[in-house]
Order: C-alpha cells, then sequence, then structure tokens
C-alpha cells in the first residue's frame, strides 16, 4: 500500500512540475516578447510612415519606461486574472473535513476563459504619455489586442514623438488560461484539516526557477451545533486559503553586434515575479454514497507583482546603443470580489475524482484527481 501510494505520489508530483515548466515558459515568452527581443532589434514591423524600425519599441522603453510598463500591463492583464483565479481554485470540493491523520492527496488543473470585454483595449485611454501616441495617419485601429484577443486582427500603429520611430502593437495568444496545482490535505482535531501547497524550487531552463507555499484551513461548523449522536442534513463549512508562487528567471541581452556605447554592468539582468491568491469559502454538501455534491461562495482576491530588473542595452541608431535600467514594474490586484462554486467529489474506493465551475471575474473550470482515505 505505501509503495502504491508513494508511486502514485512521484507521477502527480512529476506532472504538476512539467505543467509548471510549461506555464512559466509562456510568461517568460509574454516579456520576452515585450521587452527583451525588442531590445535586440527583433520587435515591430516598422509599417506605416516608413520611418518605423525593429528597435522602435526599445525607443520607447528608452524615452519612457512608465508607458512600455502600461502596455505591457494592459496587454498581459487577462493573464493575471485567469492565473489570480486558478491559484484559488481546487481547494475543496466537500464541506466535510477528514478524520484525524487521514489525508487526501490531489492535483488538479483550472482553465479560465477570457471573456470578450478583456481580449482587447483602446489604447488610447490607459493614461499614455503625450510622447506615445496612436499614428493617425497610418494605424488601422486604436484597439490593440491582449494577451487573450485576436491572433490575426489588425493593430494599432504607435508613434513614439521624441524619436520619429513607430511600432505595432502584438497579437493575441490564447483565450484560456490554465493553472495546475497540487495539495496534500490531512485531517485534524475537532472537525477541522488543513491543507498544504508546497512544491521545492523547480528548475526551468538553464536560468530560471519557480517555487510554491501555501496553506488553507478548514473547518465544518454544522457539526458544532448538531445534537451529539444524531445524524445531520449536509455539511457546511468555513475555509480560508492562501498560497503564493515566486519566480525568477535570469536573462542575457546584450547589445547589437557592431554597436558601442556607455560602458554597462548587463550581467544583472532578471526576471523577478510573484502571484499570490487569498480566499474566504462556506461550503455546503451532502455525501450520497460514493458522490458528494456541493456549493460554495468565496470572496477572493490574487496580487501580481512582477518586474524585469537590470541593465538593458537599446539600440539608438545603426552604431550605438544607450542603456535602460529596470524597464518594468507592475505591482496590482489582479482580482477582487466574489465567487460562486458548483461540482462534486467522486470517492472510488482509494481513489478520487474532482470537477466544479465557478462564476466570478471570470468563468472558469477545474477538475482533478487524487488518492485518500
Amino acid at each position: 500500500m505505501y509503495i502504491y501510494v508513494q508511486q502514485k505520489y512521484n507521477s502527480i508530483y512529476n506532472l504538476k512540475c512539467n505543467i509548471m515548466k510549461k506555464f512559466y515558459a509562456l510568461i517568460t515568452t509574454i516579456i520576452l516578447l515585450f521587452i527583451v527581443t525588442v531590445a535586440n532589434a527583433q520587435y515591430g514591423n516598422g509599417n506605416g510612415n516608413g520611418n518605423g524600425s525593429g528597435n522602435s519599441f526599445g525607443q520607447l522603453i528608452k524615452s519612457s519606461p512608465a508607458d512600455a510598463t502600461l502596455l505591457f500591463q494592459n496587454y498581459a492583464e487577462p493573464m493575471f486574472k485567469g492565473f489570480g483565479i486558478g491559484l484559488n481554485s481546487g481547494w475543496n470540493n466537500t464541506a466535510k473535513t477528514k478524520k484525524l491523520l487521514h489525508f487526501d492527496l490531489r492535483i488538479t488543473a483550472n482553465v479560465a476563459q477570457i471573456p470578450n470585454s478583456d481580449q482587447s483595449f483602446d489604447v488610447t485611454k490607459i493614461g499614455l504619455s503625450s510622447n506615445l501616441t496612436v499614428d493617425k495617419n497610418n494605424s488601422p485601429t486604436n484597439i490593440a489586442p491582449t494577451f487573450g484577443g485576436s491572433k490575426n486582427g489588425p493593430t494599432p500603429l504607435m508613434d513614439i514623438g521624441t524619436t520619429g520611430k513607430t511600432f505595432s502593437m502584438p497579437n493575441g495568444i490564447i483565450q484560456y488560461v490554465p493553472a495546475p496545482n497540487i495539495q496534500l490535505t490531512i485531517g485534524l482535531v475537532h472537525n477541522t484539516d488543513i491543507t498544504i501547497r508546497a512544491t521545492p524550487t523547480i528548475k526551468i531552463g538553464s536560468s530560471g526557477s519557480v517555487g510554491i507555499i501555501g496553506f488553507g484551513i478548514k473547518h465544518d461548523i454544522i457539526q458544532d451545533f448538531a445534537p451529539k449522536g444524531k445524524p445531520y442534513p449536509f455539511d457546511l463549512a468555513i475555509a480560508v486559503n492562501y498560497n503564493k508562487i515566486s519566480y525568477n528567471e535570469t536573462l542575457n541581452v546584450q547589445p547589437d553586434a557592431g554597436t558601442t556605447g556607455s560602458p554597462s554592468d548587463f550581467s544583472n539582468q532578471r526576471v523577478n515575479g510573484s502571484f499570490s491568491g487569498f480566499n474566504v469559502q462556506a461550503i455546503i454538501s451532502k455525501k450520497l454514497l460514493f458522490f458528494t455534491p456541493f456549493l460554495a461562495v468565496a470572496y477572493q482576491t490574487a496580487n501580481t507583482s512582477l518586474g524585469v530588473l537590470g541593465n538593458y542595452p537599446v539600440t539608438t541608431s545603426p552604431g550605438g546603443y544607450s542603456t535602460v535600467t529596470d524597464p518594468v514594474h507592475i505591482n496590482e490586484t489582479s482580482i477582487s470580489g466574489l465567487r460562486a462554486d458548483i461540482g462534486f467529489q467522486l470517492n472510488l474506493a482509494i481513489l478520487r475524482i474532482y470537477a466544479s465551475v465557478s462564476e466570478g471575474q471570470y468563468l472558469s473550470g477545474n477538475a482533478g484527481i487524487g488518492l485518500g482515505f
């Protein structure tokens, strides 16, 4: 029995690590799309009035890191929201708590659907400085897709006034945001159990890492009021949950070949990020043989902190570059509000199957498998 459980745990853990690596590789891709590749003159199509160039967005980073941050933040906002919803999902599929030292080990995957309202934004209404405007003569639109927007539609052509350069906003990537979780729940005394979400630091490629820590506590309050020795019609619990994911990636962006500039230390380039979720949940459920349906209402918040830090070379002419330091800083509450869940749990001997649907800022679905007794 122990060997079987250990083998299942190892397989679940390895699956979780692979999913997390892919997800954070996606985050890195988005960051590099906006910040790093442009510094190497690989971003922007230079269309429009003919004076755009591959390093035009790099020009924006140099002239106004604040504008670059605003564009990145509005583009990536649905990803932050979707991932925040995932952090707050999958904690509980029943109000009934575990008996003393009984456990439940599960892996779940949440997928949040980005609604139409978050698939685009008007670049003229996000507070950009007067130095960055839409090219009125050549831009096909003022509406830019977000991370969850159109992959092939027209995008705004932006004009960096002080440089005379232009660049086009990027297209969308995907309309669904995945977020995996793995957790262990252990029963305590007095109709209470605790849940731990923790993963030792996972290496991503040769220069990145991600670590996870979280905890939750649930108490079945109906049992505090039910007469001793008499059955109660349902379980009713209150749960409080929190988890945080820390992400780090070392970057290596060097000046373009053949360019010169002021000597700078480019060895300090890095991405530091953290995503955290907190929720307070009321859950009601009723066990019917091996099937347990549940309903829940929760108040949830999620916070995003992300910085692209260090010195970066930005090509300013065919033969020269300038250095910009710490070009992007994002610190925000991505989601805050109520969420409703409906779902079920199947108990098949030691095997557990979970599924639920949630409605909040985004519609999302959660499913998973686990082992427990």
